[in-house]
């Protein structure tokens, strides 16, 4: 993204990005930037706002202000991995299932199908109430019920491209599958694909959120912004609005998410036309 591209850019989608840069570095600094360790008791419950703990303390004595921040490294992280693996799974089959066109893609979309008819946080619950709650299979489920989606959308824009004219000439030159698949088809997709990983992103670090406010997600004493919201929640019938700064950083980053979206989408509509 150039410069100039930049200085065009919607002041909605400029917000977007400053806030997704900080919370980026926020997370990848958070030992240097966090005044204490995140699971580090320093004082008494529920202390009020002060010099040595900004925003006061949690249920148990810990720094709520060291909490939130590394919070963004947990929550975050844990949803760029997840996004980046269920668009793997997602993008291969759905490219593969448009160029191996129908039967294979009639098998793996009636499959999807019927994962996609179950709710995707009941899923999720009773997925993880079979495995068991950990990191790993945290990050696995989520991708996995999250491919589905990515599926649907990657195989009906291969679908498109497929029936183009080049790759009627490349299938007659006798190229291969995976020559189709990664020289023609994927960067011919990509810019769907990259619009599409920042909706998937705000859903998958929306669906960690969830989880870990329902006490199923990120586990203690590792900090999360889902499980602040819950921990600290006793706070908000005593007037005090510490509970609600967690949940505002979950919605500043989707909605700066979503702000940078509908301007990549703006700019791809503007290159059609």
């Amino acid at each position: 993204m150039s410069y100039s591209c930049f200085s065009k850019a919607p002041f909605t989608a400029k917000l977007g990005l400053v806030v997704i840069i900080g919370v980026f570095c926020t997370a990848l600094f958070a030992p240097l930037i966090a005044p204490y360790g995140q699971a580090e008791v320093v004082g008494d419950e529920f202390m009020p706002w002060s010099a040595s703990n900004i925003l006061g303390t949690d249920s148990i004595g810990r720094d709520i202000l060291s909490r939130l921040i590394f919070g963004a490294r947990n929550s975050v992280g844990m949803a760029v991995i997840t996004t980046i693996l269920a668009f793997i799974i997602g993008s291969v089959l759905g490219i593969f299932a448009a160029v191996l066109r129908p039967f294979y893609d009639q098998l793996i979309s009636r499959v999807v199908e019927v994962f996609m008819a179950i709710p995707s946080l009941i899923f999720q619950l009773l997925l993880l109430a079979a495995f068991g709650v950990s990191f790993l299979n945290i990050v696995l489920i989520i991708a996995f019920v999250d491919s589905t989606r990515v599926f649907r959308l990657v195989r009906a824009v291969s679908i498109d491209i497929v029936q183009l004219d080049f790759i009627e000439a490349a299938r007659l030159r006798g190229e291969g599958l995976f020559y189709l698949v990664f020289k023609e088809v994927l960067p011919n997709a990509a810019g769907p694909m990259i619009v599409e990983f920042g909706v998937r992103f705000c859903y998958v670090f929306l669906s960690i959120a969830a989880l870990s406010f329902l006490g199923v997600g990120i586990q203690p004493p590792y900090a999360d912004w889902g499980s602040m919201v819950r921990e600290n929640a006793a706070l908000i019938g005593y007037g005090d609005i510490t509970p609600l700064i967690p949940a505002g950083a979950i919605a500043l980053l989707t909605v700066a998410v979503n702000f940078v979206v509908d301007w990549r989408l703006r700019i791809m509509s503007a290159a059609r036309d």
